[in-house]
């Protein structure tokens, strides 16, 4: 008997992939709260404003490590046995599943302390964690 894996499973896995990826790229994990709360930001962000959750997951808009020319983009290819990032696995497979609380305020917008995007001048944050800044 040949065990066969759903299809919808290995998009599930392949999606929580990319979020790990991104969410390790943005953050460097340097906190559970923090991956919890970029990863909810991704959920939020793509339920309020109606976006597939894999097309928004390439807005290098949104997602400062995708540019190439970004210091965060080699973070992009980190090693997949890597502890901190098979965090951000965990926490985007249990975003997937619908067992991550919201973690930061209904955010869907967010940067890093850092920068200042211009649209980011004329609003407040609502939360502020381990310098990443969420806007709603």
């Amino acid at each position: 008997m040949q065990l066969e894996i759903p299809e919808i499973q290995s998009e599930t896995i392949c999606l929580a992939n990319d979020i790990a990826r991104i969410v390790y790229a943005e953050t460097l994990a340097t906190s559970l709260r923090v991956v919890e709360a970029l990863t909810s930001m991704i959920s939020n962000a793509t339920k309020n404003n109606h976006h597939d959750m894999a097309i928004m997951l390439r807005n290098k808009n949104i997602f400062e490590s995708l540019n190439n020319e970004s210091p965060r983009h080699q973070y992009l290819y980190v090693d997949k046995s890597k502890r901190n990032f098979q965090m951000c696995l965990r926490v985007a497979v249990r975003m997937l599943h619908g067992n991550l609380p919201d973690a930061c305020n209904h955010a869907t917008m967010f940067h890093r302390a850092e920068m200042l995007p211009a649209w980011a001048v004329a609003r407040g944050y609502i939360a502020d964690i381990d310098d990443i800044l969420f806007y709603a």
